[in-house]
């Protein structure tokens, strides 16, 4: 056998690099199996015995600590094939395949790059030449054994953890806030600022609503979200850092707080893997899909119940139409956004905007047009439909006006109360932290300096921290801390009862109104063909009541007018009381008739009404006086006064030199004259007689 190996060695290996490759699969292997890697390392007598010289064996170790299922992080294995595909190598020894790689992907290619090239492969026993049938043959069976095993290690492994996980036993991460003991008893962190803020952050997402929302709130108090990065060994210490939304939602998510211990959460997708990155791919199973989950395992923040209800709003606060989710209220006019659905085809209504700049918010269904290829269902104008269910709204809130408003008045006290709490924690631990510096520094010899000074730096930082920190609370009392006197509270009470005045007010968000709609309804189904001309609309309030209403929509035309028999038959009735045509614009509007446009009757209007049906205008007949009681002049009284003719009067009225009204077409002149317009016209005609008279 050696005979035949030393006879596949030919002069053109020998004039080419021989490259051992070592490989350790992770750094505790390469700690604890010492032996293994000095095995690999002696690999390089192997080649020399071989017949390479000393100054043509390499040694590749840049891999020992690295897996070898895969080469992205391997980059001693990628130097290796790269040298290969450029002729360099003549051997490439390996204790086994499995040094080489786990992988038949992988380990085919370095077969193939090695038979290209006419490498030979070399292990602790064998050589062998790709080139040939039988070697490449042992070759490849070697490396799907190496693949195998491997297989079978993890399964045995995941299969064990499985099991451990499902008697509770698995000892998991623990988020902060919980702390593990030595016994193994999880308890809750003995830090009260800790617990606080982790209490914290659930209060305020019941409040709020979104995870973004707590996340500004922390920002906008300068509160910071403890932190324990899981590096290195056991005991992890806490650090503190700036509230950011992906810390909001670790708590959130987390199951542990709800003292549930749960095995699985997560699931590696290999079709999701971007190459350099192994911990992408990861991807976040339904809790539905949770292997393992044991509920009461650990000391809890919040109930189960609770956590359940906080992943719902988390998945309802996201705007995905196709998925039935309405989103979290945002800032924009529409007040039923994400919670209105079609009466036609049950689909959730989207958003788009018309108008010369998009001003005007209109619901459509598009379900039909991309789902089915047909033409959209229909579109609603919003102003028209959240004007009636904002209506519906402020009513049906009427009788609890009083009880919102000691809830408004509840939670501004808790609010301050919960605040002021968290100022006293970080003051106690900042003068806590001062104290602790100020022990060092007196514990120390004072011979030696090398020592004091830097203790004594450290606790002047202390106290300057806590200077500062208590500056800022006392800065946070003046602006933020509110002392309520009882004439503050009947002031609050006053405007809590008064909810259409808070609803209109300027400092109220299109955000606050649509999370105020929310809270008292689930949603609105809206059908605008069901009755012509009108919009119907079904409201399904979270209290489980239905109730259904209907509004005229804004039509084109009076052909399309919903009343249109009941609006001609009241402007024949008030035609018929011999009423002017403001007086009968001024009746309508006030019985609630409107235009197709939804805008009120003017005097114009129902002069064109009135044409269309045929009615004539009215005159009133009788005497005239010269002067009406409001004071202004008749036609006939002016021309008295100026001492002209009434075609004189009627021409200086058309020609605008007389300011005159009627409240009707057909109904005597109102003229408005004082004496200094009575002076300026007689003067006016003096100066054109004078000039008649000069002419002649």
């Amino acid at each position: 056998m050696k005979g035949s190996s030393f006879s596949k060695i030919t002069n053109a290996h020998l004039a080419k690099l021989a490259y051992v490759y070592v490989r350790q699969s992770s750094l505790s292997q390469v700690i604890r199996h010492a032996e293994s890697t000095s095995l690999q390392y002696e690999l390089v007598e192997r080649a020399a015995q071989l017949g390479w010289p000393e100054d043509r064996i390499k040694v590749i170790d840049e891999d020992l600590g690295k897996s070898g299922t895969s080469t992205d992080l391997r980059q001693g294995f990628q130097h290796l094939t790269a040298e290969i595909g450029l002729g360099k190598v003549g051997i490439v020894l390996s204790m086994d395949a499995s040094r080489l790689s786990r992988n038949n992907a992988d380990w085919y290619q370095l077969l193939e790059l090695c038979s290209l090239f006419g490498v030979l492969i070399a292990d602790g026993e064998s050589l062998y030449d790709p080139r040939e049938y039988t070697d490449r043959l042992l070759l490849g069976l070697t490396g799907m054994m190496s693949e195998a095993e491997l297989h079978q290690i993890k399964l045995r492994m995941h299969n064990g953890e499985r099991h451990k996980a499902e008697r509770g036993e698995l000892r998991l991460p623990l988020p902060v806030g919980l702390l593990r003991l030595r016994d193994n008893e999880v308890v809750l962190c003995p830090d009260e600022e800790v617990q606080s803020r982790v209490r914290l952050v659930f209060q305020k997402f019941r409040e709020l609503g979104t995870a973004r929302a707590v996340v500004r709130y922390f920002q906008c108090e300068n509160l910071q979200m403890p932190s324990r990065p899981l590096l290195g060994p056991a005991p992890h210490e806490i650090t503190w850092q700036p509230a950011h939304t992906s810390t909001v939602l670790g708590i959130l998510k987390n199951p542990a707080y709800a003292g549930a211990y749960v095995y699985g959460r997560h699931h590696c997708d290999p079709t999701r893997r971007k190459p350099g990155h192994p911990a992408s791919g990861t991807i976040r199973l339904p809790i539905e899909q949770w292997p393992v989950v044991i509920q009461e395992v650990y000391p809890a923040y919040i109930t189960w119940e609770e956590f359940l209800a906080n992943q719902q709003r988390l998945a309802d606060n996201q705007n995905k139409y196709r998925q039935d989710s309405h989103g979290v209220p945002r800032k924009g006019q529409a007040l039923l956004q994400g919670i209105i659905r079609c009466g036609r085809c049950g689909a959730r209504m989207m958003m788009h905007y018309s108008g010369p700049e998009g001003q005007f918010p209109v619901y459509t269904c598009r379900y039909a047009r991309q789902q089915l290829q047909h033409d959209h269902c229909q579109e609603v104008r919003a102003l028209g439909l959240d004007e009636e269910v904002e209506h519906l709204i402020l009513t049906a809130l009427a009788p609890d006006k009083i009880a919102l408003a000691l809830s408004a008045l509840e939670q501004i006290e808790a609010e301050q109360t919960t605040l002021c709490q968290q100022w006293q924690i970080r003051l106690e631990r900042a003068q806590y932290e001062t104290e602790r510096a100020r022990r060092q520094y007196n514990f120390v010899e004072p011979e030696n300096r090398l020592v004091a000074r830097n203790l004594e730096c450290q606790w002047e930082q202390k106290l300057r921290t806590a200077e500062k920190l208590e500056q800022d609370f006392q800065a946070w009392q003046r602006q933020r801390h509110l002392e309520l006197t009882p004439s503050d509270r009947e002031e609050i009470l006053a405007l809590g009862e008064n909810l259409p005045k808070i609803w209109n007010a300027p400092t109220t968000t299109p955000a606050d109104r649509k999370q105020i709609v929310r809270l008292v309804i689930k949603e609105v189904i809206v059908d605008q063909h069901r009755e012509k001309c009108k919009v119907w609309f079904q409201i399904n309030w979270q209290t489980g009541a239905i109730s259904e209403h209907g509004y005229i929509r804004r039509v084109r035309s009076y052909a399309d007018y919903a009343n249109w028999e009941q609006l001609e038959q009241r402007i024949r009735e008030l035609h018929a009381q011999q009423k002017m045509d403001e007086e009968i614009a001024d009746g309508l509007n006030a019985e609630g008739f409107r235009t197709p446009h939804h805008w009120p009757f003017s005097s114009k209007l129902i002069w064109i009404l009135r044409k269309q049906l045929g009615l004539p205008t009215v005159i009133h007949q009788g005497f005239i006086p010269d002067r009406w009681e409001d004071g202004t002049y008749s036609v006939y009284g002016a021309a008295k006064e100026l001492g002209v003719f009434t075609g004189t009067i009627y021409t200086w009225i058309y020609a605008g030199r007389l300011q005159a009204e009627q409240v009707g077409k057909g109904t005597p002149w109102k003229i408005h004259l004082d004496e200094e317009k009575i002076t300026a016209l007689k003067s006016h005609l003096d100066r054109v007689k004078r000039s008649k008279e000069r002419a002649a």
